[in-house]
């Protein structure tokens, strides 16, 4: 009897089938809602306790640890690397943001976590674009960025006075996304209000 006359199982394409479904999965939601809102397990809870030191070379700002996050100010920690083109580009947005006179009369605190750098090259890269930090903390290996739950640099995080994360904006910050989401958020954590649950 030939293999022609034995009829085919329609269990073959059930491999075929179930990556179309996956790859259907996946293109909703790659183009649907915003990437820059991607929920955070830690949204609402206390910031991850880390102690991280100083980076070497820079002069006059301290390293960055938890407690820092706790001193009744609203802080925004921004997870950098100088090998990462997105956070060349939002750059000069906090370096702007630093330079905003509202932000600092209102006590906020823009923190920067070098990510997984080596450190001539953050270095260099904060002399060339200037320094937006009142702190930077050096996370050479990463594990304080995945104890905060980080997918990739740059990411923003809105830390309450209590050191309770409120919100985090993933990607590289625009002036529209700090004029229309993270000031507003700041307000928000400033005001003591609930965290976003976007």
């Amino acid at each position: 009897m030939s293999d022609a006359a034995t009829p085919r199982s329609p269990l073959r394409f059930l491999p075929l089938a179930l990556f179309a479904l996956l790859a259907a999965l996946f293109l909703v939601r790659l183009f649907s809602g915003d990437a820059s809102r991607i929920p955070s397990a830690l949204i609402g809870k206390p910031a991850p306790a880390f102690d991280l030191p100083p980076l070497a070379g820079l002069k006059d700002v301290p390293g960055l640890s938890t407690e820092d996050l706790r001193k009744g100010h609203v802080s925004l920690v921004n997870v950098f690397a100088s090998w990462c083109g997105p956070c060349r580009q939002e750059h000069p947005v906090l370096m702007a943001i630093a330079r905003d006179g509202a932000l600092k009369e209102k006590g906020v605190e823009l923190y920067g976590l070098s990510y997984k750098d080596e450190a001539k090259n953050a270095l260099e890269f904060l002399e060339e674009g200037g320094n937006p930090f009142a702190r930077i903390g050096v996370d050479p290996g990463g594990r304080t960025a995945i104890d905060f739950g980080v997918y990739g640099v740059p990411e923003t995080f809105v830390v309450r006075g209590d050191g309770v994360i409120l919100y985090k904006h993933v990607g590289p910050l625009t002036p529209s996304a700090v004029a229309t989401t993270l000031l507003p958020e700041i307000e928000k954590a400033q005001a003591g209000s609930s965290p976003s649950k976007d």
